[in-house]
């Protein structure tokens, strides 16, 4: 078992992934204050109410899907990679009762309140990365749009657990981007962590026991595949969009998006919720 500072002082994945195998994944507060609410109701709480909370929080949906597939029953052949799918197969009691609502990220990160900040706006991208490739699918008919949710909402799952866990040199790749726009993320991250969090996610994948298809759908090297090109453009776009609809790096994302919905630009800017300018 690796605790925290050794997988600080180590800089290496395998330590990271050691380390976090064994940690208490952290929820947002307000997860666990709608969590605990709908626990006193579980009588008339069923999966849907559940999954309601549980998609609106990225680290909630990873413990979630995490614990149903390490915990299929043997006639269970199939990965459940839909959360409300997950929740009906545990049963609503077997949730509330294996799958904890704490620690919250607001005590863990309460002396890191920059780290706090940062980690909160992730998780609102993540949400709107999710809404953004619920809505391709759906406008593709695609009958399975809920996993496309699922995939975007986690695409930066092991950044978040990075803030949360490391924040400090978070802070300091945070810093360095700031200062220089023309870093690299992946270059940056090799000196501060000693490893791109791309690689952690990689086997974080691995050693949570994530569905198949959630890492296909979260692959690079997967990027000319439909589906996969949904995923990778919903997360595009809520990253360019969080700070508002001015940046630059936006047409380019409403031609690749309407490409792939068969549209012209404009019914995109529609579909995405673009403010109309007089």
């Amino acid at each position: 078992m690796v605790t925290l500072s050794e997988a600080r002082t180590n800089r290496d994945v395998s330590s990271w992934v050691r380390f976090l195998e064994n940690a208490d994944i952290p929820v947002l507060r307000q997860t666990a204050r709608e969590l605990a609410d709908l626990h006193e109701r579980e009588d008339e709480t069923g999966a849907r109410d559940i999954t309601r909370v549980v998609i609106n929080d990225p680290l909630m949906t990873f413990k979630v899907l995490t614990y149903a597939n390490n915990h299929r029953s043997r006639h269970q052949l199939q990965d459940l990679v839909q959360v409300e799918q997950a929740i009906i197969m545990m049963g609503t009691s077997t949730f509330f009762a294996q799958i904890p609502t704490v620690p919250h990220v607001e005590e863990m990160l309460s002396q890191h309140v920059p780290a706090l900040v940062n980690l909160i706006k992730l998780v609102v991208r993540a949400h709107r990365a999710g809404y953004f490739a619920a809505e391709f699918a759906s406008h593709l008919m695609d009958l399975h749009a809920e996993e496309l949710r699922v995939a975007a909402s986690l695409y930066d799952f092991a950044e978040m657990l990075m803030w949360c866990f490391n924040p400090e040199a978070m802070i300091e790749i945070h810093k360095r981007q700031h200062a220089d726009a023309t870093l690299r993320s992946r270059t940056v991250q090799q000196e501060v962590l000693g490893f791109r969090i791309l690689d952690l996610q990689a086997e974080l994948v691995r050693a949570f026991n994530l569905p198949s298809l959630l890492t296909d759908l979260m692959d690079e090297q997967r990027a000319h595949l439909p589906r996969v090109r949904n995923v990778q453009f919903a997360v595009n776009l809520a990253r360019h969009s969080a700070e508002g609809w001015d940046n630059a790096a936006l047409p380019d994302d409403y031609k690749d998006i309407a490409q792939l919905l068969h549209v012209d630009v404009p019914r995109v800017m529609h579909i995405v919720g673009v403010p109309h300018t007089e």
